[in-house]
């Protein structure tokens, strides 16, 4: 088990770009076994290079024709690794048998294999000769990034898509370096960030605003939603961040036709808003009067009208809540066509069938009544002084707690004295608390915060050199959890321990057992899968009426399940295409015509037939 163990952290490593090495002051591309290890056992087949060169390839890549710019008569063929980069190109086309082209005179197999060998041997002889791993310069964070270290720092949710501009990405990846680019206006909207996630997590008094959650138009609402309370019909669930104590104003829409009407007014339903699952409003809407209560809209009533009665004003405490808005099931309530599809809602011209939730809006705050005590001032005050002449100690001491975590490392006087400064500012212009902001807006606009730095070595360039265990921390943290080291990690490198091989092991083993290891399961498996796009993908529903965006969410859970299952079981790589399990729920399982599967949640089962085993077979990858 040690020896497994060991063999995953070193595939973990391997699988992130990891190095235990800098080339210092080195730019190079990486070597050939820096991306692909000589493990192969090469049979040297009796060639002479220099002659099956010339004899197949000399003929148009030389000095005078320099067919697809390449001449090969003035390279020596028996030290490749003197033009790794050319030789490469060529052992790619020997091995996938594209050149000579067709019509010219091409070697037989064993000359191929011999050629092809003999090459690949010596570069990557040459290669672990002198190793050069690359290494990573300078990184900005990208919006996952950004908004786990947000969380895992001050205990805030920010919603980044608001705040900071998408990510370029290549083959589905947007973590990779040379696509991080920054620009003038990019910085602007981290310093905005800055700004709102300060107020955010301090608590500090902000202006009115709204935040609006929206229900995809084909989310099927006639039945209950997983993660909703029993007995609740459609509708949504939002984890939202209140900034402080206050008054705020929870708004429910319903979907409307293209003819501005709202389904299934003909019949009433009550509508229910609650916060932490304690309601705190309830209305009917839709047929008649009903006994004791006010008068519910008629099927005449205006949309508007309905869209009007659905809100309310209450107190909340600032800090994290979630907010739910729902239909109540009636008993006996279930849909009155003969064979319904299994999506909701046909359309936006559908004006059958019962009304959906289309909106939930939060305003405020209004009438604020203070910055509550939430788990990010609770994170953020680590000591609360008692007169004036411990308010800058206090300070030195929140200031330094925090900047190490936002820094993946130790904190420096100069790091200190920076936010010190800020803090003074702020403190001369209002409370302690607003020093404390400006300082922390300060630290969150840190490129010590928004990029990934390694500092270079002492060695001379091109020398090779080992990372600092504060790096290695970092590495390992943006690889397992998008987001930076926690305390305990950051101690270890501190120390210098991170390193050992039996605390490496320890902490990677760790790091996966930790939820926020999940990240990786999502960010990876999404990007890797293409799973992400699924938000886009939509079938024509002509052809495919029962598909909603219930169906669309059971295809990536159970993608993202699978793919859990192999990484934290330690299963065989290979099991990514033939493993005989999957996850399913009632609704992915009657898609797939599996029986006896009930219930939201999903389960692992053993397939019984070569459908759907492994990856490829997966409803989510061939939807992509």
């Amino acid at each position: 088990m040690r020896r497994r163990a060991l063999v995953i952290a070193s595939a973990l490593m391997l699988s992130a770009g990891w190095a235990m090495v800098h080339a210092s002051g080195s730019q190079d591309p990486p070597a050939r076994s820096a991306i692909e290890p000589a493990s192969r056992v090469y049979v040297r087949d009796p060639v002479n290079p220099r002659a099956v060169v010339d004899r197949y390839c000399v003929t148009c890549h030389n000095q005078r024709t320099k067919t697809s710019d390449l001449a090969l008569d003035g390279i020596d063929n028996t030290t490749p690794a003197a033009n790794g980069d050319i030789w490469e190109g060529v052992v790619r086309r020997l091995r996938t048998r594209s050149m000579p082209p067709q019509g010219m005179p091409r070697p037989d197999e064993a000359t191929y294999n011999g050629l092809a060998s003999f090459l690949e041997t010596e570069l990557d002889r040459a290669a672990a000769a002198k190793p050069n791993p690359g290494r990573l310069l300078i990184r900005r964070l990208n919006r996952s990034e950004y908004a786990n270290a947000i969380h895992d720092l001050l205990s805030v949710e920010v919603d980044v898509s608001s705040l900071l501009p998408p990510d370029d990405s290549a083959f589905g990846f947007d973590n990779i370096s040379d696509l991080l680019g920054t620009s003038p206006a990019l910085l602007e909207r981290y310093l905005v960030a800055a700004d709102r996630v300060s107020a955010l997590a301090v608590g500090a008094a902000v202006p009115p605003g709204s935040d609006t959650y929206r229900i995809r138009q084909d989310r099927s609402q006639d039945q209950h939603i997983e993660g909703l309370p029993l007995g609740t019909v459609g509708g949504l669930v939002v984890n939202h961040t209140f900034p402080v104590d206050a008054e705020y104003k929870f708004s429910l829409a319903l979907y409307r036709t293209n003819l501005e009407a709202i389904r299934g007014l003909e019949h009433p339903h009550q509508i229910e808003i609650t916060v932490d699952g304690e309601r705190v409003f309830l209305v009917t809407v839709g047929g008649q009067a009903e006994s004791g209560g006010p008068a519910g809209p008629s099927i005449t009533e205006r949309s508007d009208a309905v869209d009007a009665r659905l809100q309310i004003t209450v107190p909340v405490k600032a800090g994290p809540h979630e907010v739910g808005g729902w239909f109540v099931r009636k008993i006996g309530e279930g849909s009155q066509r003969l064979r319904p599809f299994l999506r909701s809602s046909a359309g936006t011209y559908d004006s059958t069938g019962r009304p959906h939730v289309e909106t939930l809006t939060i305003a405020g705050p209004f009438n604020p009544m203070g910055p509550g005590d939430t788990p990010s001032r609770q994170r953020i005050f680590s000591c609360r002084p008692s007169t004036l002449s411990q308010e800058e100690a206090c300070a030195t001491r929140i200031l330094s707690t925090l900047a190490r975590r936002a820094y993946r490392r130790p904190v420096t006087k100069a790091d200190t004295s920076r936010l010190l400064t800020f803090y003074r500012t702020g403190r001369a212009k209002g409370s302690f608390e607003t020093g404390i902001q400006m300082a922390l807006r300060r630290l969150l606009a840190s490129p010590n915060f928004v990029f990934r730095v390694e500092e270079d070595g002492v060695g001379k360039p091109g020398t090779i050199e080992r990372v600092s265990d504060v790096e290695l921390a970092s590495r390992l943290s943006f690889f397992l959890w998008s987001s930076i080291p926690d305390e305990g990690l950051l101690e270890l490198a501190s120390r210098g321990q991170l390193r050992t091989p039996a605390v490496l092991e320890r902490e990677v083993r760790r790091m996966i057992a930790d939820p926020r290891a999940d990240r990786f399961v999502r960010n990876f498996s999404g990007q890797w899968l293409h799973t992400r796009n699924l938000r886009t993908v939509m079938p024509n529903h002509d052809e495919f009426p029962d598909f909603d965006d219930t169906l669309r969410d059971a295809f990536q859970t159970e993608a993202e399940l699978f793919f859990e299952s192999i990484v934290r079981g330690d299963r065989n790589v290979l099991d990514l295409l033939i493993a005989d399990y999957t996850f399913v729920n009632e609704r992915l399982a009657r898609h797939y015509g599996i029986p006896k599967v009930y219930g939201d949640h999903f389960r692992r089962i053993t397939l019984d037939d070569d459908q759907r085993r492994g990856l490829l077979d997966k409803g989510s990858i061939l939807m992509v």
